[in-house]
């Protein structure tokens, strides 16, 4: 992990100075030996935080190239960063997305809560509005998705006060998630049993779909029916997450206090700490899918890894 310390205190602040020192130190040695304790990271990788600082970042969703997007949700902007590691802005004015998805046509799926609509942004920038409405009231906000093999599109819908709303509460009773077969304009809900749905991600099978309960502390594995409904619902790990994803071995990796990696039976390989921060969102990227990309709120990570992603 790249931790470098380059400022001077002087006076009656020496003390918390050494304080912060032997933290940040302490922070750095731990993130690096418990990183090259867990097997699915690459044997030697270290923690990287990329040279840039955002409002809050979120939703990075991985292209065919392999070339990572992100958003900046306070900020409204979506971020580039490409396999060579080149970080560049790809749209400004994203009807404040959070979550995002690529579809099989290579276009962004965004979740815009601004005005708490779905988006499908193309790669000139060119947007499509998918969903506005469910039944005719205002969604919460979506907030995560994910995209299966038909093109259907699974996405939450908690509800998160935004400052810059015209509302105070909700229009729909519930916090719920929602299924959107491709080709329709009106969604079904699939899910109405949890407090706060977040993090989303399916298996690359479309056998299972993970929802993670942020305001439970719970995550739950569903199977997915042929019509796109869920069955079966189990609780697969005690604890909740902000974003998710997978990898080949069937890891599930899970968001809030640094990264977390269950295996597929739900036992617990270990953690990565990441930063003091909350850590939002996370996902795999880079040509060979071996990159492990994290959103710290102000903060970007990268982390070379094992296995690869599947998303």
């Amino acid at each position: 992990m790249n931790c470098t310390i380059g400022f001077t205190y002087f006076g009656e602040e020496k003390t918390n100075y050494m304080n912060s020192i032997h933290a940040l130190i302490t922070f750095c040695l731990i993130s690096t030996q418990v990183a090259a304790q867990l097997s699915v990271v690459a044997p030697g990788a270290q923690l990287k935080k990329l040279p840039a600082t955002f409002a809050f970042s979120e939703g990075p969703a991985v292209n065919k190239k392999g070339d990572i997007y992100f958003t900046d949700q306070p900020n409204d902007k979506i971020w580039k960063y490409d396999t060579k590691g080149k970080l560049t802005l790809f749209m400004d004015k994203t009807g404040r997305s959070n979550g995002l998805y690529f579809d099989q046509k290579g276009n962004l799926i965004a979740c815009a809560d601004e005005k708490d609509e779905l988006w499908s942004i193309s790669p000139d920038k060119k947007v499509t509005v998918l969903l506005s409405l469910f039944e005719g009231k205002r969604l919460n906000g979506p907030n995560d998705l994910w995209i299966d093999a038909k093109g259907g599109i699974y996405f939450t819908d908690p509800y998160y006060q935004r400052e810059y709303w015209d509302r105070k509460q909700p229009d729909i009773a519930g916090q719920k998630v929602y299924y959107l077969r491709k080709g329709e304009s009106a969604p079904i809900i699939v899910e109405d049993g949890v407090v706060k749905p977040n993090g989303i991600v399916g298996t690359p099978d479309g056998k299972y779909l993970y929802v993670a309960d942020i305001a439970a502390n719970k995550t739950y594995r569903f199977e997915i029916n042929a019509d796109g409904s869920l069955k079966n619902k189990q609780e697969f790990v005690p604890q909740g997450s902000d974003g998710m994803t997978l990898d080949s071995e069937g890891n599930l990796y899970i968001t809030g206090n640094g990264v977390t990696v269950y295996d597929n039976t739900g036992k617990k390989l270990g953690n990565i700490p990441v930063s003091k921060s909350w850590t939002g969102n996370v996902c795999f990227g880079g040509k060979d899918r071996k990159l492990l990309f994290i959103t710290a709120s102000e903060g970007v990570y990268t982390l070379r890894m094992r296995v690869r992603g599947v998303e």
